[in-house]
């Protein structure tokens, strides 16, 4: 499957009275990747998600989605767009199953998708509930399920496993993953970093309103590891942490041929680690 830019954002910025929300920031996310958006609250996600939805202007800057300005995006649009944010609205008075029914019959869906997709949200067997009682964990899982009903083009999730366990949080992540490799593009806004680490192919770290960096998490844990470490741990319980050096070399190939390594992890930083190094505060 041929990969394509499917949003793009150059030099997009924010103003609100005389507080910047967005500051000069410019990426592009492609089909089939999952798009990490990360940064604590009041950064500037879900105001980026808003500008792209076409839910509130920009100050300046410009961006396109599935190759339309954002400016000209319209009702027609959103049969190729999932978005799951915190006002996603449901119909509080009416079932899970028939929030979704109307959802499929306003989009021309096969209604037997319901079923299968309120199994994978772990909603099925409260499926005859009236969705104004669900808790806020089972909402947030309604609105993603209608909002991948339609098999998006790209989907939209400002922090979509917030207040889930993680049993489901889990389910919610494969079926992600399944919608990437089909190749949708998931623009995902999180603080959870291990969740971004997971799943993310690539991520912009955001900082009062500004990217500070950007790239595959990995490669950007590799790219501040400073101080290069092995964490070890021996049959007999014991535990080191020895830098990057001949000698500790000299010590694993030992220990290997000894038959007393249990474990070897290098000490690269995470990526939470990585955005405290960047901007002096933790995402959370």
């Amino acid at each position: 499957m041929e990969e394509q830019t499917v949003i793009h954002a150059e030099q997009l910025t924010k103003q609100f009275k005389n507080e910047p929300a967005l500051k000069k920031i410019s990426f592009s996310v492609r089909s089939g990747e999952i798009f990490g958006f990360l940064g604590p609250s009041g950064s500037g996600k879900t105001t980026t998600i808003k500008i792209l939805t076409g839910q509130m202007a920009q100050t300046s800057g410009k961006a396109a989605v599935l190759g339309k300005p954002i400016e000209q995006i319209n009702e027609s649009i959103y049969e190729q767009v999932g978005i799951v944010t915190d006002n996603s609205g449901l119909y509080e008075r009416m079932t899970v199953y028939s929030n979704l029914k109307l959802f499929a019959k306003i989009l021309g869906i096969d209604k037997e998708r319901i079923d299968d997709l309120l199994k994978r949200v772990g909603l099925f067997e409260h499926k005859n509930k009236i969705a104004g009682k669900l808790s806020k964990g089972m909402a947030q899982r309604l609105v993603l399920a209608r909002a991948i009903l339609h098999h998006p083009k790209v989907l939209f999730l400002d922090e979509p496993t917030s207040g889930l366990d993680p049993s489901t949080a889990a389910a919610v992540h494969e079926l992600l993953l399944e919608l990437k490799e089909t190749g949708t593009a998931i623009f995902l806004t999180t603080h959870n970093m291990d969740e971004a680490a997971k799943l993310c192919n690539h991520v912009a770290l955001l900082h009062e309103g500004v990217i500070v960096e950007h790239g595959a998490p990995q490669a950007l844990c590799l790219k501040y590891n400073r101080n290069k470490q092995y964490q070890i741990r021996l049959e007999d319980e014991r535990e080191f942490i020895l830098p990057h050096s001949e000698e500790t070399g000299e010590k694993i190939r030992q220990w290997i041929a000894n038959g007393e390594l249990v474990t070897i992890h290098s000490n690269e930083p995470t990526l939470e680690k990585v955005f405290l190094e960047l901007t002096g505060r933790e995402l959370r």
